[in-house]
């Protein structure tokens, strides 16, 4: 069976993409805690509002947050980090202050 869309299941639901993923794993839309690019100050004082009552009723959600970042930073690690160095453009010398020529 081959797939050009990869598929992840969380607690039984698919997850097709990295959204979907954060919102099965943690029980919560992203957006609830990152908030939404033009939100007036009512809606941000309501979001936060139930992110609070959230957190009230479910303490360890942080450490299950913690816990998921650091098992996708460990499982994708090599594509996080995957650093090329820049070569430097051809004649640019780095001058230091004070040094002789």
């Amino acid at each position: 069976m081959s797939s050009s869309r990869l598929r992840t299941f969380v607690a039984g639901h698919v997850a097709l993409s990295t959204d979907d993923f954060v919102e099965l794993a943690l029980g919560t839309p992203v957006e609830l805690w990152l908030g939404v690019e033009g939100e007036s100050e009512m809606e941000r004082e309501a979001r936060l509002d139930a992110a609070r009552d959230i957190l009230a009723d479910n303490p360890h959600l942080p450490d299950d947050v913690s816990r998921i970042a650091a098992e996708a930073i460990e499982a994708y690690a090599p594509e996080l980090f995957n650093i090329v160095p820049l070569a430097r453009p051809a004649g640019r010398r780095s001058v230091r202050k004070g040094a002789a020529a």
